[in-house]
């Protein structure tokens, strides 16, 4: 179906939640490996820390994809890029369903998170394409189906790793993709790219707006150690609960991303509340309930009632921030959506992979204990950064 656009004049719902759908189903193969780290290493006969590595290679690849890929949305046409992005991924997919040794998986899976970063060139076309009115609304959707997709990924991958394997769990997403590429093809808009320049400009004009916004700055920074802490969490949570008292297995971790739901749940509608009760609220708070959450992960974290307590915490409050610190940046500068977009999302991963490796390495050397004070050191400084703003 051919559909017209104007910036600012809205679009149909029906395109706005298929591409809500979409992006939950194309970022959940960032997450696939989370509930499966230790059944992989098993299987593999590999070190836990280079275990660990397999979600810190795609956490990186997507901070490296959403650099240099989504400005491209500026200068080219989405929908051809969308493509090309497509096939990628689902070639990355079957070489982890196949892969013999953790080199292939490590490669594998940075190429997976280069590519995952489908929804990110959904949401600044959600706000471009928004009746101004709509467009916290419209973008908190979109972030609301992808948050949904990284939940169920867990819960999924978990089920479907415990009664089939992990391979099993790829080759599944290989055939989701190719679902979701045709869907694409078939729905998004084919736009005129609104920067005239070569990429090297494209690219250099990164810098320009990183240089001329403050806020920019602001947001990404603390928003990005905020994840840091909210990864550091999920990217050794497998090994914890394989551990005593728990002996849980990957079903047990998927199951628990699902009380990440109250995370999805809120930013389906606090977007609306952003101008209201302001962002300097928002980060404060969304810190505290991390936090908080950390509290409960040191004080109870051989109990499951702690551990699910604190995963409702850690995710309202994440999405708190993300929300409240992504979504104004749009207004910005409209006609650079998407590079806005690209400088937050990568400061934003590139925290996430930091957090991952710091909890990683925490974890070998001082166990559960290392990984609450890395988590809580993170969302700290995040706070921190937002009191001495007050902004």
């Amino acid at each position: 179906m051919e559909i017209r656009l104007k910036a600012g004049a809205g679009f149909p719902n029906r395109l706005l939640y298929t591409l809500a759908v979409i992006a939950g189903v194309s970022v959940a193969n960032l997450y696939y490996n989370q509930p499966l780290l230790d059944m992989i290493r098993q299987e593999l006969g590999t070190t836990t820390l280079a275990a660990n590595h397999i979600a810190l290679f795609s956490q990186c690849g997507y901070a490296l994809g959403l650099l240099f890929l989504i400005p491209l949305a500026d200068l080219r046409s989405r929908r051809r890029i969308l493509l090309a992005d497509f096939t990628l991924l689902i070639l990355a997919l079957l070489a982890t369903a196949t892969a013999p040794d953790i080199g292939v998986l490590h490669v594998s899976s940075f190429v997976i998170g280069v590519c995952s970063v489908v929804p990110q060139f959904f949401i600044p076309f959600a706000a471009q394409y928004s009746r101004p009115e709509n467009k916290n609304r419209n973008v908190g959707i979109i972030l609301s189906g992808l948050l949904t997709g990284i939940l169920a990924s867990r819960v999924v991958s978990g089920a479907v790793g415990e009664w089939l394997g992990w391979r099993e769990m790829y080759y599944i997403a290989t055939g989701m993709m190719l679902v979701c590429a045709v869907l694409v093809f078939r729905i998004l808009p084919d736009e005129k790219p609104n920067f005239t320049g070569s990429y090297a400009a494209l690219m250099r004009s990164l810098f320009t707006l990183l240089k001329q916004y403050p806020l920019l700055r602001l947001h990404s920074v603390r928003a990005a150690l905020a994840f840091g802490s909210f990864m550091g969490f999920w990217a050794t949570l497998a090994f914890k609960m394989a551990q005593e008292p728990f002996h849980a297995g990957s079903d047990v971790v998927g199951m628990l991303g699902l009380c990440g739901i109250a995370g999805a749940v809120t930013a389906s509608f606090i977007g609306k509340y952003i101008a209201r009760l302001g962002v300097y609220r928002f980060n404060c708070f969304g810190a505290l309930l991390q936090l908080a959450a950390w509290g409960l992960f040191a004080a109870g974290g051989d109990h499951y009632g702690p551990i699910i307590g604190g995963i409702l915490l850690v995710d309202i409050g994440m999405q708190c921030i993300q929300l409240s610190n992504q979504a104004p940046l749009f207004e910005l500068c409209p006609s650079a959506a998407n590079r806005i977009n690209t400088i937050f999302m990568s400061c934003y991963f590139i925290g996430g992979s930091l957090g991952t490796l710091l909890s990683g390495t925490a974890w070998v050397l001082f166990g559960w204990s290392g990984v609450v004070g890395t988590g809580a050191l993170l969302t700290a400084l995040s706070l921190i950064i937002t009191l001495v703003a007050k902004r």
